[in-house]
């Protein structure tokens, strides 16, 4: 056969992958899952296992560690916090899915389709591996319920979880696997966005930080359910950073539907789109990190002409310190910086009995980049001002509270809104990227109230316990699947490493 690039196409094709059989199985996600598991075992031996001499040793080590990720036992501590991040993120897909982005994350999976082979949360709909992360993406950040990093500045759960997922669902992966993939994920994405500067990448380039990061989060979550190896790392990590993206005018979404798809859906759907097209034989650059025209070189910030960004933070401390263990479980299920605040008005609560009408004025002290994202916002759960009045006025924050935008216009929660000042305070800017706060309360009596919060509740410091964990995920899923159903999922994901295949999920995650 003489050759011709139709011909060179024909031989790569798997058997009875036509285009007509492509258009019926209803998109790539359909083609991706009909290539036939022989093709699939041989394409995982293509590339180049053994390094050359293009790859830079911190490559060689990175992507080492990357293939070995999803047969490696981790520590009994990282099991138990990646079970319970796992559990925080799926709860947060299941409340999400009667919000405005997650009803639109439904809706356009239930109109896309493709073949049936992943489960989109919180609803009856099984498509295509590629649609069911995107999918379970955007319902995991519809709000702020999700878990934070802080010193990457990302949300790692709401990307990582939901490409494991789906990958997972796609090579019927096991239980303990998916745990490894989720944990690969944090530590990648984490530390991709940490060697590129962490909270002042986004100021010095204008780029997202939040984007940067969950494209590597899901990206090496999806590969190790894929069973990529050490050579299809490589190749997984340059295809990942050619589709790096945010810019930080995500912060002007005042629908949190962009920040759903940048933070979450996107960098989920496109990870498990690269893991499989890796994994099928796709090749590329072996080092993306080093040599011409690489990544840092691309994105990052300079000073006097010199790349400022740290490659070998890559690396550093890979397989001691699992970045799962140093990222925040919200106690509140608002944005970040509304965290430690919330807290703050608890300890007041506990000190002496007061009621809203008590209060003076409350000055909230928090650092200048969190003061430019949560003052005066448009959205209920990232707006400060608002957070603090439906405090005083209810003692407490609940999921529904947070989301009930029409007390934006409540006269009575306007009032004691106008009491509350945020500002931005040099002190916690010298302290970031923890999410400190100083709350200052005057009552009407002359009595002086202030609180330093330096250990939020749910942060590496001050870790939320299991039963509190377990019970603000029952609060964001009873609500939707039933109690019954919350108590049987709950169960299931605290007890993940024994189960032999993650499709098993799919009847606890699924409306009945």
């Amino acid at each position: 056969m003489s050759y011709s690039p139709e011909n060179q196409e024909c031989k790569r094709r798997p058997a009875g992958l036509t285009r007509r059989r492509l258009v019926k199985l209803g998109g790539l996600s359909g083609a991706l899952a009909a290539i036939s598991p022989g093709f699939l075992k041989s394409a995982v031996r293509l590339g180049s296992e053994q390094p050359s001499s293009a790859v830079g040793p911190v490559m060689q080590q990175l992507s080492a560690y990357m293939g070995a990720a999803g047969e490696r036992a981790l520590p009994e501590d990282v099991v138990e916090k990646a079970k319970q991040h796992i559990l925080d993120t799926f709860a947060a897909m299941i409340s999400g899915s009667g919000l405005p982005p997650g009803r639109a994350a439904l809706e356009f999976a239930r109109a896309y389709g493709g073949k049936e082979i992943a489960t989109v949360v919180a609803s009856k709909i099984v498509c295509g591996p590629i649609e069911a992360a995107f999918a379970n993406g955007v319902l995991a950040h519809s709000d702020e319920t999700d878990d934070s990093h802080g010193p990457s500045r990302s949300h790692p759960g709401v990307s990582t979880v939901p490409a494991g997922f789906a990958s997972g669902e796609q090579y019927e992966i096991s239980g303990a696997r998916f745990i490894r993939a989720v944990t690969l994920g944090y530590d990648i994405g984490a530390r991709v966005s940490m060697s590129l500067g962490g909270p002042g990448y986004q100021a010095a380039t204008h780029r997202s930080t939040h984007g940067t990061a969950a494209c590597f989060c899901a990206g090496a979550s999806a590969g190790c359910a894929a069973g990529l190896s050490t050579g299809q790392m490589r190749l997984l990590l340059d295809y990942t950073a050619q589709q790096t993206s945010g810019i930080g005018a995500w912060s002007r979404d005042a629908e949190h539907m962009e920040k759903a798809f940048l933070f979450a859906g996107k960098p989920a759907g496109v990870a498990v789109l690269t893991a499989s097209l890796i994994r099928s034989g796709w090749s590329g650059v072996e080092d993306i990190f080093s040599g011409s025209d690489n990544f840092y070189e691309a994105l990052s910030p300079r000073e006097n002409g010199a790349i400022k960004a740290d490659p070998s933070q890559l690396v550093d401390k890979l397989g001691e310190r699992y970045e799962i263990t140093r990222t925040n479980i919200k106690k509140w299920t608002v944005g970040s910086p509304i965290q430690a605040p919330l807290d703050a008005m608890v300890i007041f609560f506990k000190q002496r009995s007061f009621t809203a009408d008590d209060v003076q004025k409350v000055v909230v002290r928090i650092a200048t980049d969190e003061a430019n994202t949560v003052s005066n916002r448009d959205i209920p759960d990232i707006c400060m001002e608002h957070m603090v009045a439906v405090m005083l006025l209810d003692k407490t924050v609940t999921f529904q509270s947070v989301h009930d935008k029409a007390r934006m216009k409540d006269p009575a929660v306007l009032r004691v809104r106008a009491k509350v000042e945020v500002v931005a305070d040099p002190r916690i800017d010298a302290r970031r990227p923890r999410r400190e706060a100083i709350v200052e309360v005057a009552l009407r009596d002359g009595t002086q109230l202030s609180e330093w919060v330096r250990d939020v509740r749910g942060t590496a410091d001050n870790p939320m316990t299991r039963e509190e964990v377990v019970d603000k995920a029952r609060d964001l899923i009873a609500p939707v699947l039933g109690s019954a159903a919350s108590t049987a999922l709950i169960n299931k994901l605290l007890a993940l490493e024994n189960l032999k295949d993650v499709r098993e999920l799919r009847p606890a995650l699924q409306r009945s």
